[in-house]
């Protein structure tokens, strides 16, 4: 690249002599304008034109030239980026500038690139990996193994080409150069996403101010606004062209598009060698782990949509909901609110019917099957996680010591010396830092009850809706009461949700912020944890309230329990669990239909006002086709994977922790998380900009979260059992008085006492095991006795089993064990000094395998 002896401006120096903008050039994508140089990342910012009078009556190819105003003295923003380019001139990088100029604004593209000795020294000091032996690289899906063995045709399985090589490999060393596959060459040795690690490493070290006011790095002056977005560039466009060529012809981005991102390959098999090979392990840890979770869906789904049918087709044979049904002007039910009339138990029959979806035995085992199942998955997810991990070279991998975060460095009070690195950097207090995050968990608080009150409300907004209802003596209304009543609440309860998630997640950013957390890890996991508990409580207060509570604080005639001058909330007809259905169902479903449209239409609108606004300034070069750096920029900044994890999070504790009261949760969730896994690779393929290739080797704070919902599910279900369920009523009553549960209505059905009569009542019934005074029956204690038997009997049984699986199923597959000790092996004779000593002949003077691969790499 030119150089000169200017130090003021090194963007105008390095590569720049003697380019006209007007000139056609070849190489528009991802080269230097030598067509051999390759742009590893660019960094872009804007000025707005500042024209003297006299430029103004210059012509455009003269304003072009001048630029900015150069008679104003450079600004703070502009003495860090001369400062910056030059530390990275001085690091070795090169570099090349482009415009895009406007009356108005200019836009400054920065290509840089790294050449191979840089590429070199930094590899070895972030202890890459480098391939030693190449061996297959089979598609690893367990699915297609089993449908093999069967001889069934395996519609999933899908060619993609240009699938990466796998490798035994060993940290990279400069002085083994040699004995590293494919180092003779430089162009290719190196994959784009290590070249963008390496350049993102660069960026984030170099100083652009003061070193002790921790001045540095690329992402503090992203968020001072010195840079308008850093970005690796994306490897071509992702659409097809217009003619057909062979699928080995197309770039990266058009084969994860072809393959991956269409709606068309909904039912195929990720390419996740494909996607970690663009967008790095962490985006491929995430697709991978969605891919698994809804795999595992499958079975979920199809025994809950049995245990559906199951329910479906029994109930004709339901005797209780056949005796509500025939039992005509028989039961004459006590009012349901105070200004409410009496009515006839055969008045609910369709609902009692349904109920019986919901509750009946096969709702039990399906609780117990889920239980099992949510363990299970996770088990065999470590197993797949660490077989991923060996595969991509990040099984051992931990992060190196991390650097403060930008707005750490820029507010903490004071320097201190890191025990590890020996520098100076930026310090925060530990006690301040404990004061703020109690302070914060005031507000947490504070919104946690926020929640309630809005609980309160929807159930209060029930209640008034159910009078409403009762009062305007249509017949219809006046039997639906309580299902409208409960239906548009849930859908009014959701709206409360959606509204208080995006209130609370943009309060916990803020109080994470203050916080001060050093890392960026540190900040990542104080962040998530805060959603993840009020999106708990957010979520999943009102299922709660249904399961557990409503109904357990009615009272008896005469004595009934208020709450605000209300009567306390009863079941409906159909009991608790269809009512939990229905909530289950429209926060669930609508939760996921929301999401989808958010998902889909959100990104098209950024990335159409950056496009409209880039727009105004290319202005007359608008015919002109973009470059490939133009078009990027057009894209909206990857906006990471916390939601993403967020919101399947929360989808699994749907189908586990209240699976027993909707079976066909799971259903839901496979149809979901199939148009899930589209929208998010569009995302990634089509909208987003390149992000930088992050290592990880697993799901990280997420999986403990799961392993938490997994053990919550288990309880909650047992009491969902126990006590919302009529399960245990329905034994206890077959056991010690009818098997066929003839007379079971009758039975639940309590007397209202004297005195409720004595007050100028009608002698009524209502649904309790109470005698005629209001007091609980022998049968009541007898079942409460046996509810918590079977808790206790339930959750050690079922946790028993689950450690069970635990301790059966190994965390690392033993072939993947055998695999990584022949790695090992092989990374010990290749970086051994002593090579004589070491490649060793056995006594059958046959040499070992590794010995003749070092040899012949040797040769």
């Amino acid at each position: 690249m030119g150089e000169s002896g200017n130090d003021e401006d090194p963007i105008d120096i390095y590569g720049m002599e003697g380019y006209d903008s007007a000139s056609n050039w070849a190489a528009s994508g991802n080269y230097f304008r030598d067509e051999r140089t390759k742009t590893d990342f660019v960094l872009v910012w804007e000025e707005k034109m500042r024209p003297s009078k006299k430029q103004k009556s210059k012509q455009p190819q003269d304003r072009k030239r001048s630029g900015p105003d150069v008679d104003q003295p450079p600004s703070r923003h502009e003495r860090w980026r001369r400062k910056f380019l030059r530390n990275l001139h001085n690091a070795g990088l090169l570099m090349e500038k482009e415009e895009t100029l406007s009356e108005r604004k200019t836009i400054h593209y920065l290509k840089l690139s790294a050449p191979w000795d840089v590429l070199v020294y930094y590899a070895e000091e972030l202890c890459m990996r480098a391939p030693l032996q190449a061996h297959p690289n089979p598609d690893r899906n367990s699915s297609a193994d089993l449908l093999r063995k069967l001889h069934i045709p395996n519609v999933m399985e899908q060619w993609v080409p240009n699938k990466p090589m796998d490798y035994y490999t060993c940290a990279f060393r400069k002085s083994k150069l040699e004995r590293f596959l494919g180092s003779d060459s430089q162009d290719s040795y190196f994959t784009p996403t290590q070249r963008h690690r390496i350049m993102y490493e660069i960026l984030a070290r170099t100083v652009y101010g003061k070193r002790k006011h921790a001045e540095i790095g690329i992402d503090r002056l992203l968020n001072e606004g010195v840079y308008a977005a850093a970005f690796p560039l994306h490897e071509g466009p992702f659409e097809l062209p217009e003619y057909k060529v062979p699928g080995e012809a197309l770039n990266p981005r058009q084969v994860l598009f072809s393959f991956w991102a269409q709606w068309s390959c909904w039912y195929k098999y990720q390419p996740l060698d494909h996607i970690r090979e663009y967008f790095g392990e962490k985006v491929a840890i995430y697709f991978a782990w969605l891919g698994f979770y809804t795999a595992w869906l499958f079975p979920a789904a199809g025994v809950g949509t049995l245990v559906f049918l199951a329910g479906l087709f029994g109930m004709g044979t339901n005797t209780p909901a056949q005796e509500i049904c025939n039992s005509g002007k028989q039961f004459l039910m006590c009012p349901l609110c105070d200004t409410c009339g009496n009515w006839h138990i055969s008045e609910i029959c369709p609902m009692a019917k349904v109920g019986y979806l919901f509750d009946h035995p096969g709702t039990v085992f399906f609780s117990i099957f889920m239980s099992f199942w949510a363990v299970t998955f996770l088990e065999y997810w470590k197993r797949k996680n660490a077989t991923l991990a060996h595969h991509w070279d990040c099984m051992d991998f931990q992060e190196e010591e991390e650097r403060p975060r930008p707005e750490f460095a820029a507010m903490a009070p004071r320097l201190e010396q890191n025990p590890i690195t020996g520098m100076k950097e930026p310090y925060f207090p530990k006690r301040d830092r404990i004061s703020r995050i109690l302070t914060g968990s005031m507000a947490i608080i504070m919104m946690l009850c926020v929640v309630m009150i809005f609980l309160v409300s929807v159930i209060m907004y029930r209640g008034i809706v159910s009078t409403m209802m009762y009062h305007t003596g249509n017949t219809i209304l006046m039997t639906q009461a309580g299902n409208i009543a409960n239906i548009s609440s849930s859908m009014v309860n959701l709206a409360l949700i959606l509204l208080l998630s995006q209130v609370y997640t943009s309060l916990a950013e803020k109080l994470t912020r203050w916080e001060m957390h050093r890392t960026q890890t540190e900040h990542e996991d104080a962040f998530t944890f805060k959603v993840f508990i009020f999106q708990f409580v957010n979520f999943y207060s009102s299922p709660f309230y249904v399961a557990f509570f409503k109904g357990r604080f009615v009272g008896y005639p005469g004595q009934y329990g208020k709450l605000l001058g209300m009567r306390n909330e009863d079941c409906g007809p159909g009991g608790c669990l269809i009512e939990l259905a229905q909530q289950l169902f429209i926060i669930m479903v609508g939760k996921q239909v929301v999401s989808n449209i958010q998902e889909f239409l959100v990104p098209k609108l950024k990335a159409w006002h950056q496009k409209r606004k880039l727009a105004r300034v290319r202005g007359s070069q608008i015919g002109q086709e973009a470059k490939r750096w133009e078009e990027d920029y057009e894209l909206i900044e990857c906006e990471g994977l916390f939601e993403e994890y967020l919101e399947m999070v929360l989808q699994f504790g749907f189908i586990t922790i209240f699976v027993a009261a909707f079976p066909l949760a799971p259903l839901f969730a496979l149809l979901n998380n199939w148009v899930e896994i589209r929208l998010d690779a569009q995302k990634f393929v089509c909208e987003y900009r390149r992000p930088v290739a992050e290592r990880a080797q697993d799901i990280g704070v997420w999986f403990f979260i799961l392993d938490i919902l997994a053990q919550i599910s288990v309880v909650v279900n047992a009491f969902l059992i126990a006590f919302t369920s009529d399960f245990l009523p329905h034994l206890l009553y077959q056991y010690e008085h009818d098997s066929q549960l003839r007379g079971y209505v009758n039975f639940t059905l309590a007397y209202s006492p004297p005195s409720y009569v004595d007050s100028n009542h009608t002698m009524c019934r209502y649904k309790a095991f109470r005698d005629h005074r209001g007091n609980y029956t022998l049968f009541y204690w007898k079942l409460l006795a046996i509810r918590l038997g079977f808790i206790i009997a339930f959750e050690h049984v079922v946790f028993f089993c689950l450690r069970l699986i635990d301790w059966l199923v190994p965390d690392v597959p033993e072939s993947l064990d055998v695999k990584i000790k022949r790695e090992r092996y092989l990374a010990k004779q290749a970086l051994a000094d002593n090579q004589d000593v070491l490649l060793t002949v056995s006594h059958d003077s046959s040499p070992s395998p590794a010995s003749s691969f070092l040899s012949s790499s040797m040769n």
